[in-house]
């Protein structure tokens, strides 16, 4: 069995927020999130996150993922006295405990499984993550022998000369074995500078133990400010964008990109510069991407192009076109080979296979059949001050320019719509209509100057 707790009880007061620091963001997910997800892999049997500051704020963060349990930290007065909280949660328990820090957002699942099996292979009583940093100034050494069995950990100030050339550092994520950590954490002592419970003391009093290198020493990156917190971000984006860049997807200028990690693309796909793509996106084969566009939770399918344009909680189906400055927002349906133009927008609205709306219109809760032509600036008005209404509009039917459809409406297949018409009422199959004031002209008039 394993448990899994995490250490989410500390302020961040140098993130200069009201907000605990567990709950800042990178993407779309917040740092403890992250960490939850990264165990997810491990089908752990417990999931506990330690809470101290902002406690509810934590809680109701994560009030989504019912199967979570909480213990609180009242005193935050180290990371040893924060797992012994857990003592009375885990009477009884007689798995593997994985200790992780709610600040620690990169650690890869990869990782945590290496470091939960080498534990279990090895029976070690206590496994500790350790990275090779390049410069680990600061950083207490870990000392092991030729099978990684830890031999000592010596504190940066207390190393030699020769001690300090070893590059290997705590990483600050455990996994014990719960029945014998239960024994040592009763015994903890706080005499020391900080007057705190520390973890790794735990470990002075437990064998055998095992350290697993990280591959990546990134990946335990601690957020404490937030010019970490924009540093954990870049790795991130690293981290995604070379994967899919390995997968068959062009990413031109990748340094002015953003993707989110929950984001799909598949081969082929071509995303130019200053493109942000957010959310439950999805990019078919062979569709190209910006410059310039924003897409979040966006299905967007093969051959697509989107140029200048934002596309939020809406569907392209292939072949479409969409831009330069195109707004799609709020459930847009786009078929196949449609074109959505210039300075266009769709709000929770429906068009047919190969129908277009080339320029300057609106077109809100509206329904459009196939091959219909939108001319420039005609607008759907559908809100009448207290409620929306729906527009219909049939196959084949064309609206002329700076067209006006009052809502609730009706037009037909194969009506067309005058120039300048505002169109109240619904028009049957095979029509024109025409509803513009008669143009009046007065001869010899001029403005009378004062």
């Amino acid at each position: 069995m394993i448990a899994v707790a995490i250490l989410a009880a500390g302020k961040g007061t140098r993130m200069k927020s009201t907000q605990p620091k567990v709950l800042h963001r990178i993407g779309d997910k917040t740092l403890v999130e992250r960490v939850l997800g990264s165990v997810v892999g491990l089908n752990p049997q417990k999931r506990i996150v330690i809470v101290g500051y902002g406690a509810q704020q934590v809680r109701e963060s994560l009030s989504h993922d019912g199967d979570l349990e909480f213990v609180e930290q009242r005193e935050q007065l180290g990371t040893g006295h924060a797992v012994q909280q857990l003592m009375p949660v885990m009477a009884g328990f007689e798995g593997d405990l994985l200790v992780l820090n709610g600040d620690v957002p990169l650690l890869r699942p990869e990782t945590l499984s290496k470091l939960l099996q080498t534990h279990q292979d090895h029976q070690n009583a206590a496994t500790i993550l350790t990275a090779q940093l390049p410069n680990p100034q600061g950083y207490g050494r870990v000392f092991c022998d030729a099978q990684n069995m830890l031999q000592q950990i010596v504190e940066d100030r207390d190393c030699t000369e020769a001690q300090r050339q070893n590059h290997r550092i705590n990483a600050g994520v455990y996994c014990f074995r719960w029945p014998d950590l239960a024994q040592v954490l009763p015994q903890l002592r706080s005499d020391n500078d900080q007057n705190e419970y520390y973890l790794t003391d735990a470990v002075n009093h437990l064998a055998p133990i095992m350290a697993v290198d990280a591959a990546d020493h990134r990946e335990i990156l601690g957020i404490n400010d937030r010019k970490q917190l924009a540093m954990a971000a870049d790795i991130l984006q690293d981290r995604v964008k070379t994967h899919w860049m390995l997968a068959g997807v062009t990413l031109v200028q990748p340094d002015s990109i953003t993707i989110e990690d929950t984001v799909h693309i598949e081969p082929d796909v071509v995303i130019e510069p200053q493109t942000h793509l957010r959310g439950s996106t999805t990019i078919g084969t062979g569709s190209k991407i910006g410059p310039g566009s924003l897409l979040e939770n966006a299905q967007i399918g093969e051959q697509v192009t989107v140029l200048f344009s934002v596309i939020r909680d809406s569907a392209i189906a292939s072949g479409s076109r969409i831009g330069p400055y195109a707004h799609l927002r709020g459930q847009a349906q786009i078929a196949e080979n449609c074109r959505v133009g210039n300075f266009v927008e769709i709000k929770n609205s429906t068009l047919g296979a190969r129908t277009n709306a080339a320029h300057l219109s609106y077109l809100g809760d509206a329904i459009l059949g196939t091959q219909v032509n939108i001319g420039a600036g005609t607008i759907t008005a559908n809100y009448d001050g207290v409620k929306k209404h729906r527009t219909v509009i049939g196959d084949r039917t064309k609206t002329g320019s700076n067209s006006v459809l009052v809502a609730p409406l009706t037009l037909g297949c194969d009506v067309t719509v005058g120039a300048g018409s505002t169109v109240t009422k619904d028009v049957q199959d095979d029509a024109l209509v025409v509803a513009r004031a008669k143009q009046a002209v007065m001869p010899g008039w001029r403005m009378k100057s004062e």
